[in-house]
C-alpha cells in the first residue's frame, strides 16, 4: 500500500491510499479517483515529503551496562588476533596449531567463507579494542 498526496483540478488537496502507483494510475485513467471536495477527476499527485524511519534508539543504560560486561568478559578470557582472525580461526579448525578462544576482525568475505566451510565464528556486538595479547 502507498499514500499519495493527491490535488485536484479545482486545487483542492486530499491525501488516498492505493494499492501501488500503478493502481493510481489505472484508476486515475478510468476517472475513479475523485476529490472528495468538488468532485472532480481531474487528480494528480502533488509533491510530496519522503517518508524517512526515525533514527535507531539509543541503548537503554542496562543494555549499555549489560554490553560492558560481555566486552569485559570477552576481552579477558580471549587472545586478541587482530586481523589474523580468519587466518588463525581456520588453523585452529584444520588442527594445524592448537584450540584456543580468540576474538579479532575479519573481512564480510572472509568471515563468509569460514561460515560456508563450517568453522563456527559469531560476530560481536561491538568493535573489538584492538589490544593484541
Amino acid at each position: 500500500m502507498i499514500k499519495f498526496s493527491l490535488r485536484c483540478i479545482q486545487g483542492h488537496a486530499f491525501e488516498s491510499w492505493f494499492q501501488s502507483g500503478p493502481a493510481f494510475d489505472g484508476l486515475r485513467e478510468r476517472g475513479l479517483v475523485t476529490c472528495p471536495s468538488c468532485g472532480s477527476s481531474e487528480v494528480s499527485k502533488a509533491l510530496m515529503a519522503p517518508s524517512v524511519s526515525p533514527a535507531r534508539k539509543a541503548p537503554t543504560p542496562e543494555m549499555r551496562e549489560k554490553l560492558a560486561a560481555l566486552r569485559a568478559e570477552i576481552e579477558a578470557n580471549t587472545d586478541y588476533v587482530g586481523e589474523r582472525f580468519a587466518e588463525e580461526a581456520r588453523a585452529m579448525y584444520l588442527g594445524d596449531i592448537p584450540d584456543r578462544p580468540i576474538h579479532g576482525e575479519a573481512r564480510l568475505e572472509d568471515a563468509k567463507a569460514l561460515l560456508e566451510d563450517g568453522i563456527p565464528v559469531l560476530p560481536l556486538p561491538f568493535l573489538p579494542s584492538r589490544k593484541a595479547n
